[in-house]
């Protein structure tokens, strides 16, 4: 009896592995039948796409269009392209080129566009624009933050401490630090852990600034609704600080005396005051003293500098005007991608001329040369 119900199963199963192959060469069948051809909108990308067309003819010849295009000029570009090639290499000829696909991720980090938007640009399917996206943000962020967003050392906190007390006149002050609500569409299934307090959704960029608006150390990713002060405690930015880990200057002089004070960071009222972190005075303490109203004033003029890197983030990296309707986990790379890109700008990093990018080709009439001149009129 067992090995008539031996046989009996062997022939089961048999019967049972040709039904699927049948099966799968019908879904293959059918699903080839149905398959639509490829619009000639694709199909003509080599010719009469953006990149042949108006990047190959005359991007190329131009260096400040090129610069407007993609915020980089070509020396920078070239150097960013060669850091991230081989990640990004396609594997056929023929396929979609490295340089194309940054050019594409550049141009959606300049604008904001949309994936339908940059289509009909580049002659490439929206879902494939997605992939490229992903994969040029994944890459970037792996490869530029060693060079731009590093681990400081104690030296360049202590230039910095040196920087806000030339420029912002605030001693022992190794950066500024506040947060910064980037708008994003709402993530499927997440209710409102990123619906913030401004009504709408997004993920907090917590950033550590120098006197020169540039990013000493981030944290991104952390939830719309929570505050600027729990990101910055269960953050490892934070946890390094308060155990001593970050590189923070020894304790030093105040200028022009004999007190010995540690360097700190400098935060508004969302932000509890302690032995690395430095806040104004409450307004009802500020109303009948001068000295602590002095004092808010020069911690406030300090700490404007987060207001104006993130103001410069937004102005050259658009994208950040518009919600971003993108997963959280790429949104991530996008942010600390465009952290980086910042930073290499404000370095004027392989600039010819050493002058910023945000100070480019802005060529500003004299004040004395600006007025507009006064008609007279009769009466008072």
């Amino acid at each position: 009896m067992s090995d008539n119900s031996n046989k009996m199963k062997r022939e089961l199963l048999k019967r049972l592995i040709e039904d699927e192959e049948e099966d799968d060469e019908i879904i293959w069948f059918l699903l080839s039948s149905k398959r639509k051809k490829v619009d000639s909108l694709y199909t003509s990308r080599v010719e009469e796409g953006s990149y042949q067309i108006l990047i190959k003819r005359h991007l190329n010849a131009k260096e400040l269009k090129f610069r407007k295009y993609c915020r980089l000029n070509k020396t920078q570009f070239k150097f960013v392209l060669s850091l991230i090639e081989n990640d990004i290499r396609p594997m056929k000829k023929g396929s979609i080129t490295a340089e194309e696909k940054l050019f594409l991720t550049l141009r959606f980090l300049a604008t904001g566009e949309t994936y339908a938007s940059l289509d009909f640009n580049y002659r490439i399917s929206a879902s494939y624009i997605s992939r490229i996206v992903q994969q040029v943000l994944a890459s970037l962020r792996k490869n530029l933050v060693p060079i731009f967003l590093p681990m400081p050392t104690e030296d360049q906190l202590k230039q910095t401490s040196g920087h806000f007390w030339n420029r912002w006149n605030v001693p022992n002050c190794f950066g500024a630090i506040d947060g910064k609500h980037v708008r994003i569409k709402a993530p499927q299934n997440s209710g409102s852990i990123f619906f913030n307090y401004k009504d709408y959704y997004s993920t907090v960029l917590l950033a550590i600034v120098d006197a020169n608006c540039k990013f000493i150390a981030v944290d991104v990713g952390s939830y719309g609704k929570e505050g600027d002060s729990g990101i910055f405690k269960k953050s490892a930015m934070g946890k390094r600080i308060c155990s001593g880990q970050f590189n923070v200057p020894q304790s030093a002089p105040l200028p022009g005396t004999n007190i010995l004070t540690p360097h700190y960071l400098i935060g508004d009222d969302a932000f509890a005051l302690d032995v690395y972190m430095m806040k104004p005075y409450y307004r009802n303490h500020v109303r009948n003293d001068r000295d602590k109203a002095i004092f808010n004033y020069r911690i406030c003029r300090a700490r404007r500098v987060t207001e104006n890197a993130f103001g410069l983030l937004s102005q050259v990296f658009r994208v950040l005007y518009t919600p971003i309707a993108i997963k959280p986990e790429l949104c991530d790379h996008l942010i600390i991608t465009i952290c980086c890109l910042h930073n290499l700008l404000r370095d004027a990093y392989l600039e010819n001329n050493g002058i910023p990018y945000y100070r480019y080709d802005r060529k500003k009439p004299k004040p004395t040369e600006n007025m507009i001149p006064l008609a007279r009129r009769g009466g008072s």
